[in-house]
């Protein structure tokens, strides 16, 4: 059962997602809109940037982050990216 479209999401903001109801919970940004579309980064172990078209199906929005989470998820995120690129150095 569909409840939700990335039509509803607006650009410039971060959500925790589940598209479906036995998948996992994703940290989405949209960046983008156009008539038809949505430019959409998904954050996982790495980031993974498409369009989406905003009719597709989400099954939960679960929350739009507020300014403070995403500035300390930021945090921790950017530290683990940094820890790959220093073990590379070596």
């Amino acid at each position: 059962m569909c409840m939700y479209s990335y039509g509803l999401l607006e650009p410039g903001c971060y959500y925790l997602i589940q598209e479906e109801s036995d998948s996992a919970i994703s940290l989405i940004k949209v960046t983008m809109k156009t008539d038809h579309c949505m430019y959409v980064f998904t954050y996982d172990d790495q980031m993974v940037t498409g369009w989406r078209r905003k009719g597709d199906p989400i099954h939960d929005i679960i929350e739009c982050l507020t300014d403070e989470a995403v500035e300390e998820w930021e945090k921790h995120y950017n530290n683990n990216e940094g820890a790959y690129y220093e073990e590379d150095e070596e």
